[in-house]
């Protein structure tokens, strides 16, 4: 099937972000009108009964002048007094806000009336003070009970207003309850079809979006099941999903054409391998005839060993231990199959090869060994430590003339076997430790390959590491040309 023109691209995240925001906006705009209505209705519920809390407060603090300037009267304290002034301030208060102006309103009259009767009266109690300060009994109490009766008056008046409020404020709160009633079923209904609308909304975007993740996730199983002739899944946008199956219609292409490079290439590598083993066994068979023609090592043994015999005879014992020596030597070198060796085996023929050098160089050769003898039972390849004196020898101590010198040291480090072979000699340059750790010297850089049957640094190196499966198992340090070198070899003690 071909692909479809995909649409314009608009990410996956832009689609799922305005799902969201557009859910989240309906769900905002609904709470917000009924929020809105809530708040009107309940301001209006709080304003019905505001007038009767009012006047209640006003019969209160009316009842509090009366009784503070009757205690100032009958006991004179500086304390009732105190309590008068304050009560009358607070009644001031709260009747500067009752109704001064001439309306048809019944209410706003008696409001009317009872604020110009609380005028008189605290202008009243006031006359009443200042007659009771000044001693002048005859007035004060005319002045008391003229305040007395302005003060039923007032009470009279307030309960009248009051009760009449009350049967008012009843039928209208009877009324916002009933109204209230309904706006919490039309907010009910508002809510639910909020809700069902943004549900439906989101599944149906959503499972637009899901239907090609849904395709893909079937053909990916098919692949999974090792079915590669798949149809290419049709592409209908260009987002993130989109980009995917095109990948992936793109990955099961290439998946079909690589088995099939792969079926050719096994058919050519099957017809190689086919030479190779020709080739490989033609070339066995001449290395067999290569070796017939060399020394029998038996013969080689028995004729060192003869000599070995006769130097002793004769008390030749130098001569004897170089025999023997040299004997031990060839013998490690020529023994058939052991290719894995102890740690042991390698460093007791390392002495055999420092001493038939030392013979050979009248004891220039100064060796120095620190083992630690618990684990010289570690495994390893064969002729590896060899070569690496060798190489010492050959290209860092030959021509010191007496001064050179080698160092063999094993020891534990960090759960590691290390062997440390160190010389004073030539050196090496950082650039060239690098080419020998990489395999990287050229035909002119490798030195000549004498001795150890031709084995270098580059043939020890990969030995090494393929033995112990890690690139780090051997490293090379030294300070520069003409300050010596050191090959550290690290093997697992497991």
């Amino acid at each position: 099937m071909k692909e479809k023109h995909a649409r314009p691209t608009i990410s996956l995240q832009v689609k799922l972000s305005g799902i969201f925001i557009m859910a989240s906006i309906l769900i905002f705009i609904v709470n917000a009108m009924l929020a809105l209505g809530i708040t009107n209705m309940t301001n209006e519920m709080d304003s019905v009964y505001r007038d009767n809390l009012k006047l209640n407060e006003l019969a209160v603090s009316l009842s509090e002048v009366q009784t503070s300037m009757t205690d100032y009267l009958n006991t004179k304290t500086t304390d009732s007094l105190e309590r008068y002034f304050k009560s009358e301030q607070d009644y001031y208060s709260l009747i500067g806000e009752l109704n001064n102006e001439v309306t048809g309103d019944s209410y706003d009259l008696m409001e009317k009336n009872i604020r110009n009767m609380s005028e008189e009266y605290l202008e009243t109690t006031g006359y009443a003070i200042e007659a009771k300060r000044g001693r002048n009994v005859e007035k004060y109490s005319a002045e008391y009970d003229k305040a007395s009766r302005l003060y039923n008056y007032i009470n009279t008046y307030i309960n009248s207003l009051n009760n009449e409020r009350f049967k008012s404020n009843s039928s209208n709160f009877t009324e916002l309850i009933s109204a209230f009633r309904i706006f919490e079923l039309i907010t009910f209904f508002i809510m639910f079809g909020a809700v069902i609308g943004s549900t439906l909304f989101v599944i149906g975007f959503t499972s637009s979006l899901m239907d090609p993740v849904r395709k893909l996730a079937k053909s990916a199983d098919e692949v999974a099941k090792g079915n590669f002739e798949l149809e290419n899944i049709e592409i209908i946008s260009g987002d993130e999903i989109g980009v995917v199956t095109g990948a992936f219609n793109k990955m099961v292409v290439s998946i079909r054409q690589y088995i099939e490079q792969i079926k050719e290439n096994m058919e050519y590598e099957r017809s190689m391998q086919e030479k190779e083993l020709r080739i490989e066994a033609t070339l066995k068979e001449a290395q067999l005839k290569y070796l017939q023609t060399q020394i029998n090592p038996h013969f080689l043994f028995n004729t060192l060993n003869a000599g070995a015999q006769l130097a002793m005879m004769e008390e030749a014992q130098r001569t004897y231990d170089y025999i023997q020596n040299t004997a031990e030597f060839f013998r490690y070198n020529v023994r058939e199959g052991n290719t894995t060796v102890r740690l042991s085996d390698e460093i007791a023929l390392i002495d055999h090869y420092i001493y038939i050098l030392n013979v050979r160089f009248s004891g220039d050769i100064k060796y120095e060994k620190t083992v630690d003898e618990t684990i010289v039972d570690v495994l390893m390849p064969s002729m590896i430590l060899q070569p690496i004196v060798e190489n010492s020898v050959n290209h860092g101590i030959k021509e010191m003339e007496g001064k050179g010198k080698i160092s063999l040291r094993v020891y534990s480090e960090d759960g590691f076997v290390c062997i440390s072979v160190k010389d004073n000699g030539a050196g090496m340059s950082k650039e060239m430790i690098d080419k020998v750790l990489s395999g990287e010297l050229t035909e002119e850089e490798k030195p000549s390959p004498v001795g150890a049957h031709g084995i270098g640094m580059d043939n020890v190196i990969k030995r090494l590491r393929l033995f112990t499966d890690r690139e780090d198992s051997v490293s090379i340090k030294s300070d520069g040309e003409g300050k010596g070198t050191e090959v550290i070899i690290k093997l697992i003690k497991e």
